[in-house]
Parts: C-alpha cells; sequence; structure tokens
C-alpha cells in the first residue's frame, strides 16, 4: 500500500493503469515503424548507408554472396543522380575565377616549370600586399630565364606592384615602369593596360580643382594619347569615362575661376574663362550656369555703356553689340540645354529684355535629356568620401558622349579687350570702320606699257649700247661705261619724266689719287683743328731722410738684459684683456 502511494505521487500518469496503456500504445508504434523504414532503405539504394565490409573471412572458403554486405562498384548512376552530384559555381565564384583569369592569363600553364613557379610566387606575394618579395622574385625570373615566356609578364607585374603600393615615389617609379613596357612591347595588347594604368597615376593624384591642376592636365593628355595610340583595345570605354572625368574638374575650375572675376567686375576676365570653358568642354554638368554667366558679362557691358556720356547713335550700336551677344548665349541654354536645371533662368533673362523666347526641337530636347540622365546622383558615400578626402568631385560627370581630343585656342583676357575696343571705334566712327582702302585700277599691261615708253612686248627691242660717262677731271685714272636702253633716257621720247635703269661699268687704273673716295665724303668731325699735345706730370721731389744713417732714437734701444718691457699704462684711463690676471679677491673687485 505504500508502494503504490509512492508510485502514484511521483508517476506522471494519474493511475496504474493509464502508464501501462501508454507503455503499451508506444510499443505498438515502434513495431510497426520499423518494417516501413526498412523497405525504405531498400527501396532507395542510394540514400542508403554503405554496409561495412567483414574483413573476416568465411571458414568454408567461400566467398561472402549477399549482395548487401558486397557493393557493385560498377554501379552506374542514373542521370538525375549525376545532376544531384554536380557541383554548380556560385557567382561570386565565377567573378573571381574570372579576376584570377584576368589577372593572371598563364594560371595553370606549365605550372611545373620553374619560371612558371617563380612567376606564380611573385604573383602570390604581391596579392598579400609583399610588393619587395614580389618584386624581387620578378626580377630574379628576369636575370635567371632571359628567354622565358614570361618575361612580357613579367615586367608589366613589376609596374603592377609599383602601382599597388602607392605613394609619390612608388607611383613615380610605376610610371618609369609602364613607359618602358611601352617602348619594348608596343604591339602588345597589354600595351594599351600600361598607358592606362599611367593616365590612372595621374589621376589618383588629382587634386580638388581650386588647387594645383598640373596632375590633371597630365592626366588628360596620357588619356588622350590612349585613345589615340589604342583605338581597338577593350579599355577604350574607361578611358573616355575618365577623359570625361578630367575634363569635369578643369571645366570647374576654369568656371570658378570666372566667378571669382564676375565678383570683381572685370568683365573682360570673366568672358575669356567662361568662353574657353564654352568651346573646350562641352559635356560640363554646369554648363547652362556657364552660358548664363557669360551672358551676365555682356550684359553688364551693356549696362556700363549706357552710364557712358557718348553720342547716342554710337550708344545705341555698342549697346546693341552686347545686347545680342548675352541674348546668344541664353538663347543656346533654352535651344541645346532644354534639360539642364538653370533653363528657366535663361527663359527669364531673355523676357526681361523683352526678347522672343526659342522653341527647341525635339532632337535637341532628346540630346539634354539623355546627357543629363547620364549623370549620377549623390549617394551618402559619395559625399562622405568628399568629405574626408582631398579628391576632386566628378560624380556629376558625363556618362556618355566624345570628349573632345584636342583642345580649341583658349580665349584670353588680352584678346576680349582688343576686341572691345574695337567694338568702341567701330561703334562711334562708323565710317572708318567700314572704309576700305581703294584699290588700284587695273588696266591693260600693253597699254601701261605703252604709257610708260616701253615698247610693245610684241616689237623687238634695241640692243644695248655702251656709252661713256664724262668726268670732271681729264686726268682722271679711272674710266666708266654706261649701258643704257635707248629710248630711256631722258631725253629720249620717253620725256624728262621717264625713269631709265643702267648698269655702270667702272674699271679703276693703277694710279689712283689718295683723296678719292668715289665722290664720298669723308666721315669727321665739324671741327677738325687738332687737340693741344697732352702734358706730362712734373717730376716728383726727391726724398729727404732727416734721420742720419746709423743713428737710432733712446727709445727704440734694446734694454741691456734683452727682455722686452711691457709699457705701463693707466688701470683708470685704459682697458685691456690681455694685461696680468687679477688674483684673490681683486677678481670680485670690477674697478
Amino acid at each position: 500500500m505504500r508502494r503504490m502511494r509512492l508510485i502514484k505521487t511521483h508517476t506522471f500518469f494519474p493511475s496504474l493503469r493509464a502508464g501501462l496503456l501508454a507503455g503499451v500504445a508506444v510499443a505498438a508504434l515502434l513495431t510497426t515503424s520499423l518494417p516501413s523504414s526498412a523497405q525504405e532503405v531498400g527501396s532507395n539504394p542510394a540514400t542508403a548507408p554503405a554496409p561495412v565490409e567483414s574483413t573476416a573471412q568465411p571458414q568454408d572458403g567461400t566467398l561472402n554472396s549477399n549482395p548487401v554486405l558486397v557493393p557493385d562498384k560498377k554501379t552506374k548512376l542514373t542521370r538525375d543522380e549525376k545532376k544531384q552530384d554536380k557541383v554548380v559555381q556560385s557567382k561570386d565564384t565565377k567573378k573571381q575565377l574570372r579576376k584570377d583569369k584576368k589577372d593572371n592569363p598563364l594560371v595553370g600553364v606549365d605550372a611545373k616549370l620553374p619560371d612558371k613557379q617563380l612567376f606564380d610566387k611573385a604573383l602570390d606575394a604581391n596579392k598579400r600586399g609583399h610588393f619587395d618579395v614580389a618584386r624581387l622574385d620578378l626580377q630574379t625570373l628576369l636575370n635567371t630565364y632571359p628567354d622565358s615566356q614570361f618575361q612580357m609578364r613579367a615586367k608589366l607585374a613589376i609596374a603592377d606592384s609599383w602601382y599597388k603600393e602607392g605613394g609619390t615615389a612608388a607611383l613615380t617609379q610605376a610610371e618609369s615602369e609602364y613607359k618602358d613596357f611601352i617602348t619594348f612591347f608596343p604591339n602588345a595588347p597589354e600595351a594599351a593596360e600600361a598607358q592606362m594604368r599611367v593616365g590612372d597615376i595621374y589621376f589618383r593624384q588629382m587634386d580638388k580643382p581650386d588647387r594645383d591642376y598640373a596632375k590633371s592636365r597630365h592626366a588628360e593628355e596620357e588619356y588622350r594619347l590612349m585613345l589615340q595610340q589604342f583605338p581597338e583595345s577593350t579599355l577604350v570605354p574607361a578611358a573616355e569615362q575618365r577623359l570625361r572625368e578630367v575634363q569635369e574638374v578643369m571645366a570647374t575650375r576654369e568656371s570658378s575661376i570666372a566667378e571669382f572675376y564676375s565678383t570683381h567686375a572685370n568683365w573682360p576676365a570673366t568672358i575669356a574663362r567662361y568662353q574657353t570653358v564654352v568651346d573646350t568642354y562641352p559635356q560640363y554638368s554646369h554648363m547652362d550656369d556657364a552660358l548664363i554667366g557669360l551672358g551676365d558679362a555682356y550684359s553688364a557691358e551693356a549696362r556700363y555703356v549706357r552710364t557712358l556720356k557718348l553720342p547716342e547713335a554710337g550708344k545705341a550700336r555698342l549697346e546693341k553689340v552686347y545686347d545680342d551677344q548675352a541674348s546668344a548665349a541664353y538663347r543656346r541654354v533654352v535651344l541645346e540645354h532644354s534639360a539642364a536645371p538653370h533653363v528657366e533662368d535663361a527663359k527669364d533673362r531673355l523676357a526681361a529684355m523683352n526678347l522672343p523666347i526659342p522653341t527647341p526641337t525635339s532632337e535637341q530636347v532628346a540630346a539634354s535629356t539623355a546627357l543629363e540622365n547620364s549623370r549620377a546622383q549623390y549617394k551618402l558615400t559619395d559625399r562622405v568620401g568628399l568629405i574626408l578626402f582631398r579628391k576632386p568631385d566628378v560624380v556629376t560627370a558625363a556618362r556618355m558622349g566624345e570628349a573632345p581630343l584636342v583642345d580649341p585656342k583658349p580665349t584670353l583676357a588680352p584678346t576680349v579687350t582688343r576686341q572691345v575696343y574695337n567694338d568702341f571705334n567701330s561703334a562711334l566712327n562708323p565710317n572708318a570702320a567700314t572704309a576700305k582702302p581703294v584699290a588700284a585700277p587695273v588696266t591693260d599691261d600693253a597699254s601701261a606699257t605703252a604709257a610708260a615708253g616701253t615698247p610693245a612686248p610684241g616689237t623687238p627691242a634695241a640692243p644695248l649700247q655702251l656709252q661713256e660717262v664724262p668726268t670732271e677731271q681729264g686726268g682722271s685714272g679711272t674710266s666708266a661705261v654706261m649701258t643704257a636702253v635707248p629710248g630711256t633716257a631722258s631725253g629720249g621720247p620717253g620725256g624728262a619724266g621717264s625713269t631709265s635703269m643702267g648698269v655702270e661699268i667702272v674699271s679703276p687704273s693703277a694710279a689712283r689719287s689718295a683723296d678719292d673716295n668715289g665722290g664720298l665724303r669723308a666721315v669727321a668731325p665739324a671741327n677738325a683743328t687738332p687737340l693741344p699735345a697732352v702734358e706730362t706730370a712734373a717730376p716728383a721731389p726727391d726724398a729727404v731722410n732727416d734721420i742720419k744713417p746709423g743713428t737710432q732714437p733712446p727709445a727704440q734701444a734694446a734694454p741691456a738684459n734683452g727682455k722686452r718691457v711691457k709699457p705701463e699704462f693707466d688701470k683708470s684711463d685704459e682697458s685691456s684683456s690681455k694685461h696680468k690676471k687679477k688674483k684673490g679677491l681683486n677678481k670680485v673687485n670690477p674697478f
């Protein structure tokens, strides 16, 4: 009775009968589930566990004929089973394999060769950031195996290691290595990659537009050189995009300088900078702002003209010149940049000038819309990067269109200033501006020669004759002969006003006067009086020595004992640091 009470107290079931019934039910479930699981294992041999072979041999010497214990090694898998066993590579794995193949096209090729092993070792060290070790292995490859097939890839890998290392000195060395690679292998496909990397070197060192733009200028030159030398390369789209980004930075710099000049009312410099942006960088993201700024500069010039005290007619003509240039800039914004954010400002300015607002064509609208849609939008990472790092803003650079490969002639402020002077002169003096030099009347050659007294081309000319030239002195030793065309002299039919040309043949004789200069006057001063002779200095007096030779003053006599005596001095009047040093308490006494 006590045992039953304990069972009732500690058991999960309310009664003993309920516990027995539950045990019977669990036993029944177990007995029904075992045969079904055995059938499933027997029906699906692919999922069944491999049987463990018995290492004990049968005593009767016969092999075990149980097929379950001895599996069939030649069992063929079905198509579905092969498909299940096939390993499918993920997208990331395929991407990494393609990247490795691009970095090292010779991966897996002749892997047992010593130069290939050295090359693979260097690439692995380069990936791990051990650039010095990688360059040492690659240089060993170049020196040890001069005929290796990895020579070209090794030189390019050395340049890549310098490029990946970064830093000013490393990038300078990388540029030199890339240039050497292009020199040695100009026709290799990797030469375009090397030229692209040279541009990337300068692109990485570009600063903000308000800083030094030397790196930007070099990057623009290198990318243009890449597009011109390797137009068939697969890297051309990337080079074009980088060139557009570099030109975006250059245009931003020119535009910011123009804005600075506009704040100081230096309108010629403002016009020069904005005009350079418009002509050189057509894909600038803020081209609408540049054109509006150009129009505002011309409008400011027109307002300045209105304040001048000039004749009304000239002032009106000068105002019209600047108003036309301003309206042309505003119309260009409305027509060519209809999808730009500041097109409404251009329309407002045209309306303020009482000018009609043009309507762009469908092609112009489509081109402007496509250009604006190609520009990227700012993201949080872009803004954080621009704040933390000193790099230029190229987010809004265009992603389409051909970047110009040659810069047009820039517009300079002195050129604009000269044009302003010309506009003032032409507006105030229209007659002088429109006057043209009168050309000489065109006459017939035959009539002109007949009027000049020369024979016509059809008539033969008389032969040349020699004439003696009269001389003033009959005894002169020089004879001259003049050759002239008859009828052309002053006394001929041509009249006194006719001109003639002859040749004077002068034959000098042996005896010729010294003063004969051929009729030319000698060069001499007007006053030919000879100058007086130069006076010589008086002789110096003889030196007189008052001291008799052999005598010496007493003060300079040597002492009898042969010792030099120091000159006495008064300490109250004289001061010297070369005398005898003080001793004892005298060192403290400053007097």
